[in-house]
């Protein structure tokens, strides 16, 4: 089981949120698709606020989000977000449980 999960809930300035959607969507597919530690990476909008976007990520280990960390998609990303949100809380956490995904 992949043992490393990463929550980050972004508040996100109204007018930036067609933006940062585009920058997170960009960063999202690049790292399931060039990581080989980066098993899941979900884009989460809040349904009650828009502006509230939730990401969770489940890496293979601490090691491999490591890596995604220090990957150029990951830091434009950041620098990007950086104009765009007004609040940023991460959660890292260890994952106990998990069910296969049914099809």
């Amino acid at each position: 089981m992949n043992k490393f999960v990463l929550i980050v809930e972004f508040d996100v300035k109204p007018e930036s949120l067609v933006k940062f959607n585009q920058a997170i969507a960009i960063n999202a597919k690049a790292s399931v698709a060039e990581e080989a530690g980066c098993r899941q990476f979900d884009v989460l909008h809040n349904q009650d606020n828009p502006n509230h976007i939730v990401l969770y990520e489940v890496y293979d280990s601490p090691a491999a989000f490591q890596d995604h960390m220090g990957r150029k998609h990951t830091q434009t990303f950041l620098a990007q977000a950086k104009e765009m949100i007004t609040k940023q809380t991460a959660y890292k956490l260890k994952r106990t449980v998990a069910p296969p995904v049914k099809p």
